[in-house]
C-alpha cells in the first residue's frame, strides 16, 4: 500500500538536503505547464523552501491554450513567476534549417521541449536557481519524454514515483483538484498521452509495481518502449582509455 504522507515528506526533506548539498540558498526554477507533473514539483518546493525561493516559468509557444491552469497554479503558490514565450526562438531555428536539409516531424515535436529547456537554465543561471525535472516513473519508463528537453534538469522529485501515486501526493499538499487530475494533451495533436502511448497510466502504473497486467498486447508494447528507450534514463556513454 503506497503511504503519501510518508513519501510526500521524505520527498520534502529530500528536496531540502539536495539543495543544503548543491546549492546552499539557491532557488528552485521549474516550468510551469499548468499539468500536473510541474504542479506537484512545484507544491513539493514550495513546502521544502519556502515559496520565495521557488520561482516558476511559463513558456508558451505562441498562443497557449490552457495557460490559465498555469497561472492559477503559480497563483494558488503564491510564486514568483515568469512568462516568456518561445514561438520565436523555434520559429528561428526552424527557418534556418529549412532549406538545408529535410526536417523530420520528430525534430519538430522535441525543438520545443528544447528549448524550454535551454529557457529555464537561462532563467536559473541568471537568478541563482537549480532546475526541477518534473518527469514521473510511468512517463520515463516508456521514454515519453524529450532527451535534453524536459527529461532534462538538476534534481528530481518525481521520477520514482507513478502517475498514480504522485496524483495521491498532489491531492495531499492541497493542490487544486483540476491540475491534480488534469488530461494530459501533448499540445500538436490534440490527442491526450495515453491516446499516443496506446495504454493508460493505471495499467501502467500496475504493470510497474506488480508486473500483472492483463493484455498480452499492452504488456508487449510497454516492454518494447522500455527497453527502446532506456538510453534517455542513462548517462552519456563516454570513451575510458586503457591507460
Amino acid at each position: 500500500m503506497f503511504d503519501a504522507l510518508k513519501v510526500k515528506n521524505e520527498c520534502v526533506e529530500w528536496i531540502k538536503a539536495f539543495f543544503e548539498e548543491n546549492g546552499k540558498g539557491c532557488n528552485a526554477v521549474i516550468g510551469i505547464s499548468g499539468g500536473k507533473d510541474s504542479s506537484i514539483v512545484a507544491g513539493l518546493c514550495v513546502e521544502a523552501l519556502g515559496k520565495d525561493r521557488v520561482i516558476g516559468v511559463l513558456m508558451p509557444c505562441g498562443k497557449q491554450h490552457d495557460i490559465d491552469c498555469a497561472y492559477q497554479l503559480v497563483n494558488h503558490l503564491g510564486i514568483k513567476h515568469y512568462e516568456i514565450n518561445i514561438e520565436d526562438a523555434v520559429k528561428g531555428v526552424i527557418n534556418q534549417l529549412e532549406g538545408k536539409l529535410e526536417i523530420s516531424n520528430q525534430t519538430r515535436i522535441n525543438l520545443s521541449p528544447r528549448i524550454r529547456m535551454s529557457t529555464l537554465y537561462a532563467v536559473s543561471q541568471s537568478l541563482n536557481g537549480r532546475v526541477a525535472n518534473t518527469c514521473n516513473l510511468s512517463e520515463d519508463w516508456v521514454g515519453y519524454s524529450t532527451r535534453y528537453g524536459d527529461a532534462a534538469g538538476d534534481f528530481s522529485p518525481l521520477s520514482n514515483l507513478t502517475v498514480t501515486e504522485i496524483k495521491q501526493i498532489g491531492r495531499l499538499i492541497g493542490l487544486p483538484g483540476n491540475l491534480v487530475d488534469k488530461v494530459p494533451i501533448d499540445g500538436l495533436c490534440g490527442k491526450t498521452d495515453e491516446d499516443n502511448l496506446g495504454f493508460t497510466y493505471a495499467e501502467l502504473d500496475i504493470y510497474i509495481r506488480t508486473g500483472k497486467i492483463e493484455n498480452e498486447e499492452t504488456k508487449k508494447r510497454i516492454d518494447t518502449l522500455h527497453e527502446r528507450n532506456l538510453f534517455k534514463l542513462q548517462l552519456m556513454p563516454s570513451f575510458k582509455p586503457s591507460v
